[in-house]
């Protein structure tokens, strides 16, 4: 629900964004030869402005890409936790191995983030287990890895978040680049099919249309693909570091329980 509502937050204030962008900045007289006509561009900005409506689309694109990508860097942050990652597995290994169950939950508290909930997870069902003496040490190994599971079916899904949304606006970003580069491509051929002679200025604002369309479309879809496998690569490294931690922790926990 709150992924959803994110997503289309972002697309209707990116889209405002990038209809402004090009209208306002883009679109600017002063980018034009011609002035209001906006039909001779004068730089970068105005030959952008020709390559039609489907152009703020893939600025939409490409700024939904933008704000994706810092979710995703402040969200797999905040997952590590506060401090190293690392020195915590080892605090935390040290203090179970020393049968300090309490400081081991304390130092995940500190931590925070989501190696530190799967751990403590496991740790608190462990606690209570232990006082139950109807269940011999597997059992009660058993509860404190199915709690360990558990969370960490809940903690992927949020590493995992919008992740498809980046990778589905890599694909449609090449799409849309194509449609606009067909676009501009029609627009030449009926400049070059009227009669005497062809119409320069259309004829040039199709070929730029479609050219400016292709260009804009590739770079949001590289964009996208790149920050798409980066991002992957990154949650399965930490969620592998997680599950190699939380495999140290049950050892660690099932020696002290036979």
């Amino acid at each position: 629900m709150k992924q959803s509502v994110f997503l289309t937050v972002v697309i209707i204030v990116t889209l405002a964004v990038a209809f402004g962008i090009y209208l306002f900045v883009l679109g600017n007289p002063e980018n034009f030869k011609d002035g209001a006509t906006r039909q001779q561009p004068l730089n970068l900005l105005g030959t952008v402005y020709t390559g039609g409506y489907v152009v703020p689309i893939l600025i939409t694109l490409t700024l939904m890409n933008v704000t994706i990508i810092f979710e995703r860097t402040f969200s797999l942050r905040k997952a590590q936790g506060k401090g190293s990652l690392p020195a915590f597995l080892k605090k935390v290994q040290a203090a179970l191995i020393g049968g300090k169950i309490d400081e081991a939950i304390k130092e995940c508290d500190a931590q925070r983030g989501s190696a530190a909930n799967i751990i403590r997870s496991g740790l608190e069902r462990y606690k209570e287990v232990l006082v139950d003496n109807s269940m011999d040490g597997e059992k009660k190994m058993a509860e404190t890895k199915r709690a360990i599971e558990e969370a960490s079916a809940l903690e992927t899904p949020l590493l995992e978040r919008n992740l498809i949304a980046l990778s589905t606006i890599a694909s449609t970003a090449t799409m849309f680049g194509l449609l606009g580069t067909t676009i501009g491509m029609i627009r030449a051929f009926q400049a070059l099919a009227q009669a005497g002679a062809p119409d320069a200025i259309q004829l040039s604002i199709g070929i730029s249309e479609a050219l400016i369309n292709t260009a804009l479309g590739l770079f949001a879809a590289i964009i996208g693909i790149i920050f798409y496998n980066f991002f992957v690569t990154r949650v399965d490294n930490f969620m592998y570091m997680v599950d190699e931690a939380s495999y140290n922790v049950a050892e660690i926990l099932g020696a002290k329980t036979k």
